[in-house]
């Protein structure tokens, strides 16, 4: 049984899930980059709910069911904003002792980021992560056309421009085959609809972005936050992930303090798809570990 809450971030009212748990734990959640909660989160959540973890699964602000304006604008000092309200309001949870937090892509970055923040934070999960954009940029404009590339740059030029004038966002798709105008043209990304959105099971999902959302996201780079990790981090690697790439975040592990890696075969949605239960389970395990409270050592007899 899952409940639908709100929490307040930067004067915007962010909406969430929250799956009540019975081990003191927590665990918050997002989707991807562009991602609302239920594509990105229910598979996983679920998963966690029935171990006996609580989450909370939310929307940032100008996404899905959370307020803010203009839509579908996501900048990303405001995301990082949206998960420190979220990680605040886990707290406040009835039977919440310990919080973890979890995303994948481009806010799996952010999992490395806040990791490194003083939040009371007792473990991390980056899954598929984008922790390097200016590599990960360069990689993804090899399955672009120079034409499509041309326009991408154009429209989130003249996007920038418009925000500053208030006028409405240009958007771009998501995902999209080379030639066509979208945040990525990589093979695993045209595969998200399907892999997340099966059967069109979220239709209310608006596989769209703004275009002044481009260029930030593609200078993002939290790898640089690895080593002032703060507590555990488990990295989920796909080895053949063309939309965020593996090697960033194997070198953003080796640096982290306290970091255990999963590496799978498979491409970016690899975790969703068959390494999913490979991926679950190591994921529940590194959440037992580190989330669920141990018992006091007593002292023997005298």
């Amino acid at each position: 049984m899952r409940e639908k809450v709100s929490f307040t971030s930067g004067g915007v009212t962010c909406a969430a899930w929250h799956y009540p748990g019975a081990n003191g734990g927590c665990v918050v959640m997002t989707g991807g980059f562009g991602v609302t909660k239920e594509p990105g989160t229910d598979r996983f959540a679920e998963r966690f709910a029935a171990a006996g973890f609580g989450v909370l699964a939310f929307d940032h602000r100008n996404f899905g069911e959370s307020a803010g304006e203009p839509r579908q604008v996501a900048r990303v000092s405001d995301q990082l904003a949206d998960w420190r309200a979220a990680i605040a309001c886990a707290k406040t949870l009835p039977g919440v002792e310990r919080v973890a937090i979890w995303a994948f892509s481009l806010p799996g970055g952010y999992i490395v980021q806040l990791a490194s923040e003083d939040l009371g934070i007792a473990a991390a999960i980056a899954q598929s992560a984008n922790v390097d954009g200016p590599t990960v940029t360069r990689n993804a404009s090899r399955y672009q056309t120079p034409g499509s590339a041309l326009r991408l740059i154009g429209r989130s030029l003249l996007d920038l421009a418009g925000g500053l004038f208030g006028r409405p966002p240009r958007l771009v798709d998501l995902a999209g085959p080379p030639g066509t105008v979208a945040l990525l043209n990589t093979p695993d990304a045209q595969l998200s609809n399907a892999t997340l959105n099966p059967d069109n099971r979220y239709p209310e999902w608006q596989q769209s972005i703004a275009a002044r959302s481009v260029f930030p996201a593609a200078l993002y780079r939290p790898l640089k936050y690895a080593p002032d990790a703060r507590c555990p981090m488990l990295y989920v690697v796909c080895a053949d992930d063309q939309s965020a790439l593996a090697a960033p975040t194997l070198k953003a592990a080796a640096s982290t303090p306290n970091a255990d890696v999963l590496q799978v075969p498979g491409n970016h949605y690899a975790p969703f798809l068959d390494a999913h239960e490979q991926v679950v389970e190591a994921e529940l395990a590194f959440l037992q570990k580190h989330l669920t409270p141990r018992p006091a050592q007593t002292s023997p007899a005298a």
